[in-house]
């Protein structure tokens, strides 16, 4: 069995990976941190702030699930709660209202699924998300630097481009949920993700992302200098655009067309 697919999942997976305060930390200046939903706490599974892009004052969000043990416990393992992307979404109203970019950075297993979540409105966090996100008037880019699972990481992806790292993966389930509900053993995971077209490479066939990020270098200093460039030139292209509204949504509109013209 071809197990590609599966080998780029735990790829995604790797601790060692660079997580979302990796990136901001070394590609912005001045970040300061922003807290809370105003309704009801702070989940340290989102990050979100100011920060300077080249100068250019701009709002970061990242979906953080830390390195060691105790960093992943407490970022949740990167599952954000409702209060999460309530978070993320005052922090994009707030940028729409002072006329800042904002760039997300998705690294998520998918939302948090447990009682408490529910009960506070998970689905309808990120149903809100996507529908506010849609209409927001400044330039959105996302950036899937990990895991990109399900409703979870789309909550932080319905932007103007988004973009992957090479290794990082984009699916609507894990392979794993998908092995359990389809042929009721999680064991199958690797048959899964080779047929759930979750690598960088089918997203990109598939027009939902518009850009794939090498990893030659991930980690370096000019891993992260080269992200920061192609940053500020998006940015300088997306910036002044008066349609952008439709555009992103003609955008997700387009996204799959291409490969079904194909068969």
């Amino acid at each position: 069995m071809n197990n590609a697919a599966y080998e780029r999942v735990k790829l995604a997976r790797d601790s060692r990976r660079p997580t979302g305060l990796d990136y901001i930390n070394t590609i912005f200046h001045g970040f300061l941190e922003m807290h809370g939903d105003r309704r009801f706490a702070d989940d340290p599974a989102v990050v979100g702030g100011i920060a300077r892009l080249n100068g250019t004052p701009v709002t970061v969000i990242a979906i953080e699930k830390g390195h060691t043990a105790k960093e992943r416990t407490y970022r949740n393992f990167g599952m954000p709660h409702p209060e999460g992307y309530r978070k993320a979404l005052r922090l994009m109203k707030q940028a729409e209202k002072f006329g800042r970019p904002v760039i997300c950075f998705v690294d998520t297993a998918g939302a948090y699924c447990g009682v408490g979540a529910e009960e506070r409105g998970q689905g309808q966090a990120i149903a809100e998300n996507l529908l506010e996100m849609s209409t927001l008037c400044v330039p959105i880019i996302s950036i899937l630097i990990g895991e990109g699972g399900s409703g979870g990481a789309l909550a932080l992806a319905a932007a103007d481009r988004v973009w992957m790292m090479q290794n990082a993966v984009y699916s609507v389930i894990s392979p794993e949920g998908c092995a359990s509900i389809l042929w009721k053993d999680s064991a199958k995971a690797e048959a899964a993700a080779a047929s759930l077209k979750l690598t960088a490479e089918d997203a990109k066939s598939l027009g939902v992302i518009e850009r794939i990020l090498s990893e030659d270098d991930i980690g370096k200093r000019e891993f992260y200098d080269r992200i920061r460039i192609l940053l500020a030139e998006e940015l300088k292209e997306l910036s002044g655009d008066t349609e952008l509204t439709q555009k992103r949504y003609d955008r997700f509109r387009r996204a799959g067309t291409a490969a079904v013209m194909k068969e």
